[in-house]
């Protein structure tokens, strides 16, 4: 049991206005191996790692399993979690959507069957709040992901479906399917576009840019999510936090909540600065305590202890707590900066 209060409860008393939220991910499979103690001892809401994924929950068509995602909506109601549903459209998705032989109208068939499924599902819910409705849409370089040939983890084959050619921004049909979907059966469920990459300018302004074009075409868009699954001693490279303070600010001002939906602070080596690890850690918490009155900020950080991270190389570590579940000083530079949280800007 780590020393002091825990996070939770310090969210609860010190932020009762419910702008902000600490929350942590794992897997159905991974609770009983420990995260499930830590997780529902530590955060206020929950991020399923990939058992609300399609190629969990609609693996084939005909195929549903939908046994691990209904677990988690019983378990967060009985511990006072929220949940946000990582169920988008994206990469993540099955092996028979990623098969190159698959068609245009197949994969449009599919997308619309599991949205529509999962949206109707589970937006009846009051503690699913969130949901992710696309994924890893844009490359870093700022070009539309995908598709490529063959079938791997990070393969995206929905562009196969078409781009929007009448409009400048030619995006993937997918996207617009997708929140199209959301918008009518999701009604009760915050929408969110999930990006994955660093502050790179050209990848975050054609997410920015989708935000009033799904919205011309009468799509609800809530917020905007940044996996920052980033390198030690991220705050200190140049720009990368102005960055991040302006796009925290675009998203408030244009009415969208900003949420960082994946943390991890990467150490990698024989030698680990854990004191290094926890001042990047807290200078992402610190950038989005301080936007915390000017609209809704969430953090999550992606995956609960190193020995249960999706990562197979044990010389990288990147979560709040070691192999064995103790505490490392990343957990207690959050749990200083709950306790006496920044003085919000204005």
């Amino acid at each position: 049991m780590p020393e002091g209060r825990r996070l939770r409860a310090i969210v609860v008393e010190k932020f009762p206005d419910g702008n902000f939220f600490i929350g942590g991910t794992t897997g159905w499979a991974k609770r009983a191996r420990g995260s499930g103690v830590i997780i529902d001892r530590e955060f206020n809401y929950v991020t399923p790692e990939n058992d609300f994924k399609q190629s969990t929950a609609h693996p084939a068509p005909g195929k549903w399993n939908w046994e691990r995602g209904d677990a988690w909506v019983k378990h967060c109601a009985e511990q006072n979690q929220v949940i946000r549903l990582h169920g988008p459209i994206s990469p993540q998705c099955s092996q028979w959507a990623k098969d190159d032989r698959r068609t245009a109208e197949e994969l449009k068939q599919n997308l619309i069957e599991y949205m529509t499924e999962q949206c109707k599902r589970y937006d009846k819910y009051a503690h699913v709040k969130w949901m992710d409705v696309v994924n890893e849409t844009v490359t870093r370089n700022g070009k539309w992901f995908g598709p490529k040939e063959g079938v791997d983890q990070w393969e995206n084959p929905w562009p196969k479906i078409g781009f929007d050619e009448e409009h400048p921004l030619k995006p993937p049909l997918y996207i617009k399917m997708a929140f199209a979907i959301a918008t009518e059966h999701a009604p009760n469920t915050k929408l969110i576009i999930n990006q994955h990459g660093g502050m790179e300018e050209a990848m975050w302004e054609k997410v920015k840019a989708l935000v009033p074009y799904l919205r011309e075409q009468g799509m609800r868009v809530d917020g905007i999510g940044w996996q920052a699954h980033v390198d030690t001693g991220f705050e200190n490279e140049e720009g990368n936090m102005e960055r991040l303070y302006e796009l925290i600010d675009w998203a408030h001002s244009n009415k969208l909540s900003f949420h960082v939906t994946e943390m991890n602070s990467w150490l990698k080596g024989s030698n680990k600065d854990y004191e290094a690890q926890a001042k990047t850690f807290a200078a992402i918490v610190k950038a989005l305590l301080e936007h915390r009155d000017n609209g809704e900020v969430t953090w999550n950080v992606w995956n609960i202890t190193d020995g249960l991270a999706w990562t197979k190389n044990r010389d990288k570590e990147g979560t709040l707590f070691d192999v064995n579940g103790k505490a490392k000083p990343a957990y207690y530079s959050i749990q200083n900066l709950l306790e006496n949280p920044p003085t919000p800007r204005k």
